[in-house]
């Protein structure tokens, strides 16, 4: 009986063999491309990696450069012929020209590379709210107090990264308008804001008191 079960053992590991090549042959090139594409894909992750690291440092650069310049002039012209690779890499750029055309004195200049920026969908809301921002602040004696009152209430709406900055905005658009009483009542609710800053909660105080008001006592706020 034991060469008959040896006999049979042998006889069932070569049928399992047999059945493994046969599969080998059949379904091994899915491994094979499975491996490939494994290794394919962290190279090109990899080769994505240096090839964003090295356009990060060739801006860098660039920038730099620009900025070493003494003359305002000069610096927004340097800054001008940087190309960026990326949105964002862009946005930073247009930000720092804007900068260096204020210091030019073209403040028109610096307006439209700030819009350019607000108006990049591609890039997070942050960017683009700061870029308005800046733009509408540049704009405050060119432009109407119902245009920027437009454009700083839509900064204001509920869950905008700078709607707290564009509630103040708002608050002096009112009192240029002589609306005391608008003005101290945003400033009132913005101090009691519970997502309010230190410097942005003394500096609505000041202005309440500026304005003939009293600040009301802080709300503890809760969490």
């Amino acid at each position: 009986m034991s060469d008959t079960d040896s006999f049979i053992d042998e006889v069932t590991e070569e049928v399992r063999r047999d059945r493994m090549y046969l599969l080998l042959r059949r379904w091994g090139w899915v491994g094979v491309a499975a491996v490939v594409l494994i290794v394919g894909g962290a190279a090109f992750n990899e080769y994505r990696k240096s090839r964003d690291t090295a356009q990060a440092q060739a801006l860098g650069d660039s920038i730099l450069a620009a900025l070493s310049e003494n003359d305002s002039d000069a610096r927004a012209a340097g800054l001008r012929d940087i190309e960026a690779q990326s949105p964002g890499g862009d946005a930073v750029l247009k930000m720092l020209l804007s900068a260096s055309q204020v210091e030019a004195g073209s403040r028109d200049e610096a307006v439209n590379s700030l819009n350019a920026v607000a108006r990049q969908g591609d890039l997070p809301e942050i960017y683009r709210a700061i870029a308005s921002f800046k733009a509408l602040l540049l704009q405050s004696d060119t432009l109407p107090a119902a245009d920027r009152r437009q454009q700083f209430e839509a900064l204001a709406a509920p869950g905008a990264p700078l709607r707290l900055l564009a509630e103040e905005q708002l608050a002096l658009i009112d009192v240029s308008e002589g609306n005391v009483d608008a003005a101290l009542d945003r400033l009132q609710a913005l101090r009691q804001d519970a997502e309010v800053g230190i410097d942005l909660q003394q500096r609505a105080a000041q202005l309440i008191v500026a304005l003939g008001g009293e600040p009301e006592p802080l709300v503890a706020q809760q969490g």
